[in-house]
């Protein structure tokens, strides 16, 4: 018991770590969440620092969410509640940072980095059908909820572990309260689309 409960706090702690704050810091003196949509993801690095900070903040919280997970699968004896905790701590982590006054991102990319190692194929399955939402409506946030919302389902049509499909609820509510200021915004048609050159862009 006591190496999961390290397991979830070091997974926390890592979680915490905002590669979008400090990629703005080393890159333009600024933080990142005083500027576009005040959200400290991969959506925002791309319109305030370009293309590359981006991609790479965006494949760093990926993987600090698989390192979360694995950390749990190495300490966790085998439980199946833990590497799904540690998941969900470094989720956590990057939503409210203890590093960085607990305002962080929305946790999609590191949420995608958990979830590989959970179930792959119905994680990929959500990906792919939250890129294709993207691509035709150019939001973000949409796409971000519908990849968080049907992950409970395809986890349970999988017929997963009890411990993981709960997890993935976590994750869905997660999401919805992450992205409430975006559902105001997608109901009343005001919503930010990727690419455009004013407004503000949310998402991951």
């Amino acid at each position: 018991m006591f190496n999961s409960i390290i397991a979830v706090v070091v997974s926390y702690l890592l979680g915490s770590i905002s590669f979008s704050i400090l990629f703005a810091r080393w890159l333009r003196k600024i933080d990142i969440r005083d500027h576009g949509s005040g959200n400290a993801g991969a959506t925002n690095t791309l319109r305030v620092l370009g293309k590359g900070p981006a991609i790479a903040v965006f494949l760093l919280d990926i993987a600090k969410g698989s390192a979360a997970v694995l950390i749990g699968l190495w300490l966790g004896d085998g439980e199946k509640w833990v590497p799904v905790a540690c998941g969900l701590a470094s989720i956590w982590g990057h939503n409210w940072p203890i590093y960085f006054r607990f305002k962080g991102g929305k946790g999609i990319a590191t949420t995608i980095g958990a979830l590989i190692l959970w179930a792959f194929m119905p994680t990929l399955i959500a990906g792919i059908v939250a890129i294709v939402a993207i691509v035709i409506t150019r939001y973000v946030s949409l796409g971000s909820l519908i990849f968080a919302i049907l992950l409970p389902l395809l986890f349970y049509l999988y017929d997963l572990e009890s411990a993981y499909i709960w997890g993935t609820l976590v994750v869905a509510l997660l999401a919805i309260f992450r992205h409430r200021k975006n559902i105001v915004k997608l109901m009343n048609g005001t919503e930010n689309k990727l690419g455009s050159k004013k407004g503000e862009p949310h998402g991951a």
